[in-house]
């Protein structure tokens, strides 16, 4: 369970011992309501665990890419892969299903931490982005392919 201190202490001092003791956070007054809801979703987003399964730590290959959970890197045909960190986090939720089809929904709540229905495009502009980095032919896609009014899976 994450523990937020919220005080009008703000000395560093007891923002060290509250740490120290414990606390994920500390926020001192005055503060923005919308502040505080984004450090307790970010708390409460590090400590859900992933929802589509456990998350590799042995390096996983597919094609010619081979990714490295324990140092979060990607190499395709020996050359390394700059991924955005979320794409990272994409690519490693994707692997985690072993070829099972992730909804749009599943990955939004696992990879961004939404609890609702979102309506966004950003799964989408990160697959492709993920795509165009990993993928031999980017317009017919061989291992992250989608699966039509669903969402995504990952083919080896």
């Amino acid at each position: 369970m994450p523990v937020l201190i919220l005080t009008a202490r703000g000395e560093e001092a007891d923002k060290v011992r509250g740490l120290k003791l414990g606390a994920d956070d500390y926020v001192t007054k005055p503060f923005g309501v919308l502040e505080l809801l984004a450090r307790v979703e970010a708390l409460l987003r590090r400590g859900r665990p992933p929802a589509g399964g456990t998350l590799p730590k042995e390096p996983q290959a597919f094609g010619d890419v081979t990714v490295v959970p324990g140092t979060r890197t990607v190499t395709r045909a020996g050359a390394p892969v700059e991924l955005a960190p979320k794409e990272f986090d994409l690519l490693l939720a994707l692997i985690a299903r072993e070829g099972a089809v992730a909804s749009r929904l599943e990955l939004m709540r696992e990879v961004w931490g939404y609890d609702d229905a979102v309506i966004t495009r950003t799964i989408d502009t990160h697959v492709a982005e993920l795509r165009r980095k990993l993928e031999t032919d980017p317009a017919a896609p061989r291992h992250i392919l989608t699966v039509r009014k669903i969402g995504y899976r990952l083919q080896r």
